[in-house]
């Protein structure tokens, strides 16, 4: 089968094309512009490929309810000229083959779960701290929506006391993502989070608030795996330091072995690199056409 797949980023766009197996065989990124011009890139891609379904995972907030009269919108982004905007709509126009919509996290937790570093498993929780920061979560097979849909990036974090910085998030100032995404590294340091690398204050700093994230999924979810994506966590060097503070936060309350002995292989990378977005695309694509064939065989 021949599915298509779109990662929305804020920053940019990533289309592929690959098959049931999780495989990408063709790919292509370019720069989020403003909405128009961006998806007729996406609908130059798929342009003339003979395509079973498509899935878009998308940087949100987003309207995830099919129910709903703004189903498929990106909502309240402070991302000039997405706002209220009917991307699911416009793509819809374009092609008549199913069409799978999500959120960028979810998609990846579905990607990761399907082929990646949560393969097998019933449960995991995708956290991607880049640009922004956001969550994807997986129960009982099922990927999580609700009222709206999960937005771990705007959770409150206690601050670090040695800490002055105001934070930046134009909602909630110093939320996670306003204190340790991509933007808030560059702002608190005056420099980009790939310049600092070497620099043991900033991952410190940056652990101390993503491992309390990762703390409130453990409390509140209990995943049978936490993976941590995205720009920022190319830094490996902070894989250590959150397993750490996380251990130290916990405090001994939650007896499992993956938390006491095992958290290296519990808190992980994503398996799939940086195609998790995209392979999650492709397992929205595939759960798309089989609610459509089972459709047709209701009727």
């Amino acid at each position: 089968m021949r599915f298509g797949s779109v990662e929305a980023g804020g920053t940019k766009f990533v289309c592929g094309i690959g098959n049931e197996r999780g495989q990408v065989l063709s790919r292509t990124e370019f720069p989020t512009t403003q909405p128009e011009e961006t998806l007729a890139r996406v609908i130059e891609f798929f342009d003339g490929e003979q395509l079973d379904a498509i899935g878009i995972g998308s940087f949100g907030p987003i309207d995830p309810n099919p129910a709903s009269p703004t189903y498929g919108y990106v909502t309240t982004t402070p991302k000039p000229g997405w706002a209220q905007y009917d991307v699911l709509g416009r793509l819809k126009e374009a092609f008549v083959c199913p069409i799978g919509w999500d959120t960028d996290v979810n998609a990846a937790a579905l990607g990761e779960a399907t082929w990646g570093a949560a393969q097998g498993l019933s449960s995991c929780l995708y956290v991607t701290i880049g640009t922004g920061i956001g969550g994807g979560v997986l129960v009982e097979g099922k990927l999580v929506h609700g009222l709206v849909h999960p937005e771990m990036g705007h959770i409150p974090v206690k601050r670090h006391p040695s800490d002055p910085f105001a934070g930046s998030c134009p909602y909630h100032s110093d939320c996670l993502e306003g204190m340790s995404a991509g933007p808030a590294i560059e702002k608190r340091w005056g420099r980009k989070g790939h310049e600092l690398a070497t620099d043991d204050r900033v991952w410190e700093l940056e652990a101390y608030y993503l491992a309390q994230a990762v703390v409130h999924g453990i409390l509140f979810l209990s995943p049978q795996r936490i993976v941590l994506g995205g720009g920022v966590m190319k830094q490996r060097q902070l894989f250590p330091l959150i397993h750490a503070q996380v251990k130290a936060m916990l405090n001994g309350y939650v007896q499992s072995e993956w938390i006491t002995e095992r958290i290296d292989a519990y808190i992980v990378p994503p398996g799939l690199g940086d195609n998790a977005g995209l392979c999650g695309g492709l397992a929205l694509a595939q759960a798309a056409w089989e609610r459509a064939q089972a459709q047709v065989q209701r009727v």
